[in-house]
């Protein structure tokens, strides 16, 4: 084979395993050395797992020789954000009192990888328990963007998004409770999926039943998604919601093939009194005209009612409080300010403020049903803006093309959050670059649980963008 390891795809490294064109040691030896290099840059590691990565990747090569059958994923290198239990590696939550916490078994989701044959070379940075969409924590300090060093990684899981962006490794676990895998995917120009309620079971949810945070897959490209997911998803007697849920062919449902004529794509720019910068609505008329080159029928819908970050800070910030005041009181200097601020303001939320979000937020699944009785797929941009400056404080003002605003979250991805809360799946995928060098996400939304037909309109779109074969320097 010639050529970097590193910038191949997950879908053709497994292609090279499989005829032998190349070796798991030779694909894990490529990516550590880019982890070693890049990391005092990037920062998107809490742990490197170099040693364990390569006895791995010998045990595969050795498998591969002896004409052993051999796994979806054999010998490819995945990370898997510092959130999400690993075996036997540590997992720190991003937090410093849990910076020796070594877990006893696997995430459901990263057992099945592993069974699949991929390889853990690292643990990726998240801030604190994935609260804020900022990556950063008093643990490990501040990860920057894979375009741009002035630039956040977005977050939570920027730390996956940013290894993934810049070839460290072509897999990534990450997690998604607000916009957590969107959000750095859109900053740094890569697929991060949402998927469905249920597709991919959560083993580490403390509310089953009310859970609306999601283990992900992030990768550079959607044929990669797809194979993720086809390795992680299939009920699991833990998580309710993926109960009899069944396991379509991701793989081939997702490529891209044919076009979308007869499907109805319904588009909205931004909620009402939010705004975009003009450099991303430009990009989001282009997206649209792209999409509709592909034969789709485009619709503009109302977003009156879909300004619900109110809704989702009450039962997100509830459920950090419950899990997390102890820990506040126990270890409050050596957590951040953020992330004290968003637990003292969860003590403004009364159990029937939380129980009327819970309303509301059945209320905005059945409207979004109804928007999909109407269209196949929804379309809107996945951020308002570009990646935020380095330093930006979660609860300092957003600026968009020169004017300020005084709250992140609702002026920056007003648009990933509803879809947490109903259970829909969301896709960011790349669509383009503003005039600083910085990435563009465009999100599309999918019918629920038909997360294999959203992954066959990504890719098609994927497929009429041309992107994949710029990287950052």
């Amino acid at each position: 084979m010639n050529g970097d390891p590193c910038l191949l795809s997950a879908t053709e490294l497994r292609g090279l395993v499989a005829t032998k064109q190349i070796s798991p040691v030779e694909i894990v030896s490529a990516v550590l050395a880019r982890a070693e290099a890049l990391q005092g840059e990037l920062n998107c590691f809490i742990t490197i797992c170099g040693d364990e990565a390569l006895v791995a990747a010998r045990a595969a090569e050795r498998k591969v020789m002896a004409g052993e059958e051999l796994g979806l994923l054999h010998g490819i290198p995945v990370t898997v954000k510092d959130i999400v239990n690993t075996r036997g590696v540590r997992t720190t939550f991003g937090a410093v009192p849990y910076k020796d916490n070594v877990p006893t078994e696997d995430a459901v989701a990263v057992a099945r990888l592993r069974s699949a044959g991929a390889i853990l070379i690292g643990k990726t940075t998240t801030p604190e328990f994935g609260s804020k969409c900022l990556t950063d924590s008093p643990l490990f300090g501040r990860t920057r963007n894979a375009w741009s060093a002035e630039r956040s990684s977005g977050g939570s899981s920027g730390g996956a998004a940013v290894a993934v962006a810049s070839g460290i490794a072509p897999l990534a676990i990450a997690t998604d409770g607000g916009g957590s895998t969107r959000i750095p995917a859109a900053c740094n120009g890569v697929v991060g999926l949402k998927q469905s309620n249920g597709v991919i079971p959560h083993s580490q949810a403390l509310d089953a039943f009310g859970n609306q945070t999601y283990v992900t897959p992030t990768t550079r490209t959607v044929a990669d998604t797809a194979l993720m997911m086809q390795a992680m998803a299939g009920e699991d007697p833990i998580d309710p919601w993926s109960i009899g849920v069944p396991v379509p062919n991701f793989i081939g449902t997702a490529a891209p093939r044919g076009d979308l004529r007869g499907r109805r794509i319904l588009y909205c720019l931004t909620p009402p009194g939010r705004p975009a910068s003009a450099e991303v609505a430009a990009n989001f008329k282009a997206s649209l005209d792209r999409l509709a080159g592909l034969g789709a029928e485009l619709e503009e819908f109302s977003a009156d009612g879909f300004d619900i970050e109110p809704i989702w800070r009450a039962i997100n910030h509830t459920v950090w409080r419950t899990r997390f005041a102890k820990l506040a009181a126990e270890h409050g200097e050596e957590l951040s300010e953020a992330f004290l601020k968003q637990l003292a303001l969860a003590t403004e939320v009364s159990g029937v403020d939380y129980q009327e979000a819970m309303f509301a937020r059945t209320a905005l699944f059945r409207r979004v049903q109804s928007l999909l009785a109407r269209g196949h797929f929804l379309a809107m941009p996945t951020l308002t803006r570009t990646a935020l400056p380095i330093e930006q404080d979660l609860f300092g003002t957003i600026e968009i093309d020169g004017a300020h605003f005084d709250s992140v979250r609702p002026h920056w991805f007003p648009w990933t959050m509803p879809f947490n809360m109903t259970g829909h799946p969301a896709v960011s995928l790349p669509s383009g670059f503003a005039r600083d060098g910085l990435p563009i996400g465009l999100q599309l939304v999918g019918r629920f649980r038909d997360d294999a037909e959203l992954l066959r309109a990504s890719a098609l779109f994927e497929a009429a963008s041309g992107l994949l074969s710029r990287w950052p320097e």
